[in-house]
């Protein structure tokens, strides 16, 4: 008995020195793309609902994924985005530190390699959210959410310089807002799927509308944060559900926020194309 488990605990040994790091890499950020697809599926989803009057409210990531995460396997849905969102930082990680992407160091590439180190802990602080909401399980309401973007911004602002530093963020998001709307018209879209061309096709249109989409939804968060920085209050600052509340209180506001939503859900779908198709190549560690 005794030498029989010994035998197989060698064996379990063998195969950790063995294991194929670079494969565990790739397998986790495909894990990552898939939960950031779950993620924006749920906020288009729960914005397009809103806007034909089927939900309270639209909401920002965690809302929506509380949202859609009622029933008995809610909290085990809700730990699973949370784990994949920490792989989708590693993947980042990976990119910016690594350069996974092969990218280079030319200014363009330096610029693209700074965003993906600012979305590895934008993505990490949303994992962590997630998590948080295991305590209590519940549909966070826009107001709730809100009140947590105007404390960030309050803590921002209390640093020195704090008010120009929230600018700084506002200016980032709006960059990434401009960059999403960009990607409609680039000719390398796309570029590091691997599938047939007939996915390839179809799977880019999703993607262009889903990222200028995303892109859309930006702009209003970045002028809240520019505001709120700008005239040194808080209570200015807006997350991405207000936001998209806010585009819901302008003329025609309803149509525009169900057509936001289908868009930000396309980008979730493409998310999980991604999480499926895309070519992932980590570095070697060794």
């Amino acid at each position: 008995m005794i030498p029989a488990v010994r035998g197989r605990l060698k064996d379990a040994l063998r195969g950790w020195r063995n294991l194929d790091l670079q494969g565990v890499l790739e397998w986790t950020s495909r894990a990552g793309y898939g939960a950031r697809g779950f993620v924006y599926l749920s906020i288009g989803a729960l914005a397009a609902m809103a806007a034909i009057e089927l939900a309270r409210s639209p909401a920002s990531a965690s809302g929506a994924v509380a949202a859609f995460a009622q029933g008995s396997l809610g909290q085990l849905w809700i730990a699973a985005l949370a784990v994949g969102l920490f792989g989708f930082s590693l993947w980042r990680i990976l990119q910016a530190v690594f350069d996974a992407d092969r990218q280079g160091r030319e200014l363009a590439a330096l610029a693209s390699r700074l965003g993906q180190a600012v979305s590895a802990l934008a993505y990490s602080a949303l994992a962590w959210s997630l998590l948080e909401l295991l305590d209590e399980l519940e549909d966070i309401g826009e107001a709730d959410e809100n009140q947590s973007a105007r404390q960030m911004a309050a803590e921002v602002m209390a640093l020195p310089f704090g008010h120009w530093l929230l600018i700084g963020v506002a200016v980032f998001v709006a960059g990434v807002g401009v960059a999403g709307i960009v990607q409609l018209f680039r000719p390398d879209f796309g570029q590091h799927l691997g599938c047939s061309r007939q996915t390839h096709r179809w799977a880019c249109m999703v993607g262009r509308v889903g990222y200028a989409a995303r892109g859309l939804a930006f702009l209003p968060l970045a002028y809240t944060l520019g505001r709120a920085g700008w005239d040194m209050s808080a209570a200015e600052a807006r997350n991405l559900g207000g936001a998209l509340q806010a585009l819901e209180a302008q003329p025609f506001g309803s149509p525009i926020l169900f057509l936001t939503g289908l868009g930000l859900a396309a980008f979730g779908l493409y998310a999980l194309v991604e999480a499926r198709w895309r070519r992932i190549d980590p570095p070697d560690p060794t």
